[in-house]
């Protein structure tokens, strides 16, 4: 069902509104960035196979060949080519307006903090790809410095503290997600007035069970996604189309203030 201006206009109306303003974003925030999805038909995954089990820390830890197969794959990431769209750009000018209470994101890219979304607001809750980590230490760095020396020649380039395995800071399969960070994302849900996800199907937990806390406390909850997600039902309002249109008119009533 088309989109419509009355729908556009009371959302528009209640993040106007809001006190405390929560925005939860995945991967479609970035798709415009040029960072393709994983599972979809052009998806990482389901083009490569052998990255998704370098995603998965039991095979990353265990098998070194996997750990080379990563390195080289980080060399040419998308990810360390992508700019910030227009979606994380208006989020960071709603930040400077002093309107956003948090932003919760599932990605690791990086963007909303790189667009100018104060860092101390964002909850990054699967890691990110900026940063290397030691997995035996925790010493961690600009992966930039990491790639580098994949570069130089180390295939597999050991924590210069230890001698342990590195890895992107971000959370692979068999890890845990850190504890800071969800129960900062649950407090930010708890707390919000307006609960407002962007480019995210609300399937993955415990990042999707955001919006039923969110919605207990009383917040309002709006949806902005291009396909429909596994919360519409709970949702107060749901726009469904192109973010990159849908989330600057969603916004325009605190941004142009």
């Amino acid at each position: 069902m088309p989109v419509t201006d009355d729908a556009v206009a009371t959302a528009r109306r209640w993040v106007e509104g809001s006190e405390r303003l929560v925005v939860l974003t995945g991967a479609g925030i970035s798709t415009d960035s040029g960072i393709p999805d994983f599972r979809g038909p052009q998806g990482v995954w389901t083009k490569n196979p052998q990255a998704e089990k370098a995603s998965n820390i039991r095979y990353y830890v265990d098998d070194p060949e996997v750990r080379k197969t990563a390195w080289r794959m980080r060399l040419d990431s998308p990810f360390l080519r992508a700019e910030p769209n227009v979606g994380h750009t208006v989020l960071a000018e709603v930040d400077r307006k002093r309107r956003l209470h948090a932003l919760i994101t599932q990605n690791v890219d990086g963007l909303h903090i790189e667009a100018g979304v104060d860092p101390e607001k964002v909850i990054e809750v699967h890691g990110n790809v900026r940063e290397f980590v030691c997995l035996d230490c925790g010493d961690r760095g600009p992966l930039r410095d990491a790639l580098d020396r994949v570069r130089a020649g180390e295939l597999d380039p050991p924590c210069r503290v230890c001698g342990g395995i590195l890895k992107t800071a971000t959370i692979s399969f068999g890890q845990s997600l850190r504890e800071e960070d969800i129960a900062a994302a649950q407090r930010a849900a708890v707390e919000c007035d307006v609960l407002l996800a962007v480019g995210t199907t609300l399937g993955v937990y415990p990042v999707a069970g955001c919006v039923p806390l969110a919605k207990q406390t009383g917040a309002r909850i709006v949806i902005i996604n291009a396909e429909p997600t596994e919360m519409d039902d709970l949702a107060d309002l749901v726009l469904r189309g192109q973010i990159k249109e849908l989330l600057p008119a969603v916004l325009a009533g605190v941004t142009n203030s």
